[in-house]
């Protein structure tokens, strides 16, 4: 997500924020971004990995829609603790972490 007056022509690091727990993107706080400027930070995805692929549960409704690919997908679902109308499918979480743990700019590992 975006800070609410950001300038779409100079986004700034700052101008990006979390949907799950809307912090901004920092130099500690890594983000992967979904559909339509959705975006997830480390930190939120460390958290919803380890509930959904660890502990293979859910923490949100099932027909609920999913806040990075738009979708409605089959349990399991996270919704965040913050916002609960931020929620996040297995699938997301999956290739998010993927994604991160790969980009050698940042030191971020799925959760065991």
């Amino acid at each position: 997500m975006r800070r609410p007056g950001t300038d779409e022509n100079n986004v700034q690091m700052s101008d990006v924020m979390c949907d799950f727990c809307r912090r901004e993107w920092t130099d500690t706080r890594h983000m992967v971004e979904g559909h339509q400027g959705s975006c997830i930070c480390s930190e939120c995805l460390t958290v919803s990995f380890r509930i959904l692929a660890i502990e293979k549960r859910a923490t949100a409704p099932a027909d609920s829609k999913c806040t990075l690919c738009l979708e409605n997908r089959p349990a399991p679902l996270w919704a965040s603790t913050h916002h609960p109308e931020a929620i996040a499918c297995l699938r997301c979480v999956k290739q998010s972490a993927a994604v991160l743990q790969k980009d050698p700019d940042y030191n971020w590992r799925k959760p065991e």
